[in-house]
């Protein structure tokens, strides 16, 4: 699996970085300043509580991290405040850089952008050599994550499918080189996650551990999502080489959870505890609290069933309203952004359960919607996802938005 000859290991990456945090860590529920979302500020400027030790999830056997001390309301507020970026192709991938600045990953050419969300420029920093898409097809470059060391290491990370398979590589990334040429060789950590035209799952991030979590699909071949031998349908855990971490369910396997149709979201709330959204076949799509080694039923089950040894969602939608991608922890809430819905959702939470029905915002104003980042508690940036070949694509598509939620 591990293709780097990089040495570091996860256990020395996360605990540089936890001396680093643990003054700034606030715990609570929707008033907390610090930033919720790993995927939006791995470098360890702010984080969330952190877990124990195993996850972003009590390991089997630990005790489940408290609820907060308080819930957010029933009803929240969503306001557009500014338009960060117009004219993207078919974006996918979105993070934030310690500078602020972000890097989009365009699915259909393989390119990565920096966005100035001061001037609103876009400029090309490079190519992720080998992408393969497929026209009118889900494959291409996917998910990107930030190393939680980047401030010494300046390596960003992508999800992204070649004609043979679905793989993770590690990029160098130097503003200094020529514009179009920042973009350093893949360094490849991970090969051979099952690719196909339809359900590649590609988002990545770095967990409060310090480890990388990649959400992937079952590319249509049902049968993966069960299979543990494959690495298909399943949410992934891995150090940022891509090795095993020790304390992974399955010694020597990188599954840290199975029984997944199609994983597009992943996010921590603030008590460490992991959330993925997932696309459900014709009836209903999820969105799941991930315990590691737990099974999530795909294909046996869709959507709330009661099956023994499968976990339900903690909420389910019908496709047409929801088609999930990217998810964020913001306010106390999860906010997951829907394609075929074109809506962004909001579930506030009381600990690891909902506690109010979720509430739809931008309800087809913006067509479909494919990743949320949330910037601090209150602050989130939205992609559209509307030159993908599966929406209608209007003057200035695709933008980045940013939003104020409560």
């Amino acid at each position: 699996m591990k293709a780097s000859g990089r040495s570091v290991r996860a256990s020395a990456r996360g605990g540089a970085w936890v001396a680093g945090v643990l003054a700034a860590v606030l715990v609570g529920g929707c008033s907390s300043s610090a930033s919720p979302n790993l995927a939006a500020h791995p470098t360890g400027r702010s984080a969330p509580a952190l877990p124990p030790a195993g996850g972003s999830a009590a390991p089997s056997g630990g005790a489940t991290p408290s609820a907060p001390a308080s819930t957010p309301p029933a009803k929240g507020t969503v306001k557009v405040t500014a338009t960060v970026a117009t004219g993207l192709s078919a974006p996918w991938g979105l993070v934030q850089l310690p500078d602020d600045s972000l890097l989009v990953a365009a699915r259909d050419t393989g390119r990565i952008s920096r966005i100035d969300p001061k001037t609103h420029s876009v400029t090309q920093i490079g190519l992720v050599p080998g992408v393969t898409h497929t026209k009118g097809g889900e494959n291409g470059l996917l998910g990107l994550a930030v190393s939680p060391d980047y401030g010494s290491d300046h390596l960003v990370y992508a999800y992204f499918s070649t004609e043979s398979d679905n793989r993770i590589a590690s990029f160098l990334y130097d503003p200094s080189r020529p514009k179009g040429e920042q973009l350093g060789a893949p360094d490849t950590i991970l090969r051979g996650i099952p690719t196909g035209s339809l359900h590649n799952g590609g988002r990545i991030a770095f967990g409060p551990d310090g480890d990388l979590y990649a959400g992937t699909g079952e590319t249509g071949q049902r049968s993966l999502a069960q299979n543990m031998s494959s690495l298909g349908g399943k949410i992934l855990r891995m150090t940022p080489d891509g090795e095993v971490p020790t304390d992974n369910p399955t010694p020597g396997s990188l599954v840290y959870s199975p029984g997944h149709r199609n994983v597009q979201g992943l996010a921590w709330d603030d008590q460490g505890r992991l959330w993925a959204s997932e696309f459900g076949q014709d009836t209903w799509d999820e969105l799941n609290r991930i315990e590691p080694g737990k099974n999530y039923g795909w294909p046996t089950v869709e959507g709330i069933a009661h099956h023994p040894g499968f976990v339900d969602p903690v909420e389910q939608w019908h496709p047409a309203d929801a088609s999930p991608s990217g998810v964020a922890y913001a306010a106390g809430c999860i906010w997951m952004a829907s394609l075929k819905g074109g809506r962004l959702w909001r579930v506030p939470l009381a600990g690891a359960k909902a506690s109010a029905a979720p509430q739809a915002f931008l309800d087809g104003k913006y067509g479909r919607l494919r990743t949320v980042v949330a910037l601090d508690d209150h602050t989130l940036l939205l992609t559209t996802s509307n030159t993908d070949d599966r929406g209608t694509a209007h003057s200035g598509d695709d933008r980045v938005l940013q939003l104020t939620v409560s």
